[in-house]
């Protein structure tokens, strides 16, 4: 959700994970991880043994997953989502800052509460939700990839472009989507990343709510009370969870995440609040959070102890608006759903608010 002068705006969902047998998960994985022609119901019976025999559920299961690899294997040569080579920001930008030396937040026991201390993480990504890849996708581009105009709904704070924006970019809940509909772009030969919300295709352009470009070889931010793509003004690809850094064992930077209330104020890096309440109890947005280092997490799955040690070494940074809790991460159909619902055990009350400066209101 959304606030921008007398203009509120509802997006986000509630993203339920996918059911399933592991032996059917594991093969369409595998098939989609080849990038293989995906597989359809149609052909389903040859390549997975006893698929005629599968319930209806796992049948409409199978036929998301292909629908998630056929849209993957149709991005793969825009560079959708392809594993980033190069640093997204200086090391010294505050999404790459080592924060678990920092001090406790003089409010955090009230932020905690407010946002929801009996509430628990939850993965705002994985493979598909609801027939489109669960997550906020990105493209990577050329360097030569055609500028297209983009007209705004908020030009007044957003950067005009044009943007390199491709014909069939992927739009966050799919093309089809009723939500927030985040187009992220990355050009990698010139380090430059685009994000728009509420992106609409119109003719030869696009047409979006708002949208950001920012130069990932530096730590300037948006001007203050200018929003971005995202309600806070910040970026949103620096704060997802991508597979690949999962794989690789390590996530070097904070995660974006949302609450359901905030107040009128924020917290640089952020340059924008979203909310008339002046309630300093509430969080602000650019507000980060720790994972205490007390909190245990050797018996959670491998792959979401990475994800657990960033939130205790980098912390998580409220970004938006929406459900409580809520990490924000790339789809990838070499997700496990299964794994990732193991987020859902961390409580709230094992998180802390860290000071990294004031609260900033206007």
């Amino acid at each position: 959700m959304r606030t921008i002068g007398n203009a509120t705006r509802v997006g986000g969902k509630t993203a339920i994970l996918l059911g399933g047998t592991a032996l059917l998960l594991a093969a369409v994985i595998a098939l989609a991880s080849a990038f293989a022609p995906a597989p359809s119901p149609a052909n389903a019976a040859t390549l997975l043994p006893g698929y005629a025999r599968l319930p209806a559920k796992a049948l409409k299961t199978l036929s998301l997953y292909a629908q998630l690899h056929a849209f993957m294997a149709r991005m793969q040569p825009l560079g959708a989502n392809v594993r980033l080579t190069f640093p997204l920001f200086p090391t010294t930008n505050p999404w790459n800052t080592d924060i678990s030396g920092y001090p406790v937040h003089p409010l955090s026991s009230e932020f905690i509460a407010n946002i929801g201390a009996d509430g628990h993480l939850h993965p705002d990504f994985g493979t598909v939700w609801d027939g489109a890849p669960n997550g906020i996708p990105y493209v990577v581009v050329p360097g030569n990839q055609p500028l297209v105009p983009v007209t705004f709904d908020y030009a007044d704070e957003s950067d005009a472009g044009p943007y390199p924006i491709p014909p069939d970019a992927p739009i966050e809940g799919g093309s089809g989507s009723s939500g927030d509909r985040h187009v992220l772009i990355v050009d990698a030969a010139h380090r430059k990343l685009y994000e728009l919300y509420d992106a609409h295709k119109v003719g030869t352009g696009w047409q979006a709510g708002s949208g950001a470009i920012f130069d990932l070889t530096s730590n300037a931010l948006r001007p203050d009370s200018w929003t971005s793509a995202d309600a806070a003004g910040l970026p949103i690809l620096p704060g997802l969870v991508r597979y690949d850094e999962v794989a690789a064992g390590e996530i070097n930077h904070a995660l974006r995440f949302t609450v359901s209330r905030t107040q009128k104020g924020y917290i640089h890096p952020a340059t924008h609040c979203a909310s008339s309440n002046t309630d300093p109890s509430l969080p602000p947005m650019g507000l980060r959070l720790r994972l205490k280092a007390s909190y245990p997490i050797d018996s959670f799955p491998a792959s979401v102890q990475v994800i657990l040690r960033a939130l205790k070494k980098y912390g998580m940074i409220v970004a938006d608006n929406g459900s409580s809790w809520y990490i924000s991460g790339a789809p990838d159909p070499r997700w496990s759903d299964d794994e990732l619902h193991a987020l859902s055990q961390v409580p709230g009350s094992a998180f802390e608010a860290v000071y990294t400066g004031a609260t900033i209101t206007q």
